[in-house]
């Protein structure tokens, strides 16, 4: 019984965000009302504060849902001694794109936090998170730099944290496209020849 209640309250948060990020998508996130989440969850505004603490609390979560799991894939990733880091580095660049096309619901957070948040008012300090989140994750993508010139793969005259901030907006900028033009992408076909345009100016020639 114990269990089920666990699973159950589980599947109703899973609820409560998913009906967040629709209405988010409708509306904007300043706009949204919890009355408005609650209803398209099919639940009352007192689970929703079961759950959440607020809105900002709602919003965070959101955010947690999408960064997380990159950053455990990472993690991971970073375990292992490859003998090709950058070539990693590329497999899993292209296994994010790809992802975001496959899956609707990383596509539609990634859409609310890129174009549908003005971060002012109550979003404004759900920045702090992020940016804290973006930090952590420029520190591990720099580890596979820093690897591949220990390699020999990339000359020691190219520093790791530039060849991050480099890929971090490559990255970030196809992202951002699709976003605002996902029907004038495929990136099943086009993610790897995408980020290939990238790495292959900095395999040490």
């Amino acid at each position: 019984m114990v269990r089920k209640t666990k699973e159950g309250a589980q599947e109703t948060r899973e609820d409560i965000l998913k009906a967040a990020a629709q209405i988010f998508m409708e509306k904007g996130v300043t706009k949204a009302t919890l009355e408005e989440i609650a209803e398209e969850a099919g639940v009352t505004r007192g689970a929703v504060y079961w759950h959440f603490k607020n809105k900002q609390d709602l919003f965070c979560a959101l955010h947690d849902k999408l960064h997380k799991p990159l950053t455990e894939s990472i993690l991971r990733d970073l375990e292992t001694d490859h003998p090709d880091p950058l070539q990693q580095l590329l497999d899993l660049c292209v296994h994010t794109l790809i992802q975001i096309e496959e899956d609707p619901v990383k596509r539609q957070i990634l859409t609310i936090f890129k174009l549908k948040c003005e971060y002012a008012g109550e979003t404004a300090s759900v920045l702090d998170s992020q940016i804290e989140l973006k930090e952590k994750s420029f520190s591990l993508f720099e580890k596979y730099f820093e690897r591949a010139q220990r390699k020999g793969h990339i000359s020691e005259e190219v520093p790791p944290k530039s060849l991050t901030r480099g890929l971090t907006c490559y990255l970030g900028g196809i992202v951002h496209d699709y976003l605002l033009h996902p029907k004038t992408f495929n990136m099943s076909e086009e993610a790897e020849p995408l980020m290939k345009v990238f790495f292959l100016g900095v395999y040490k020639r």
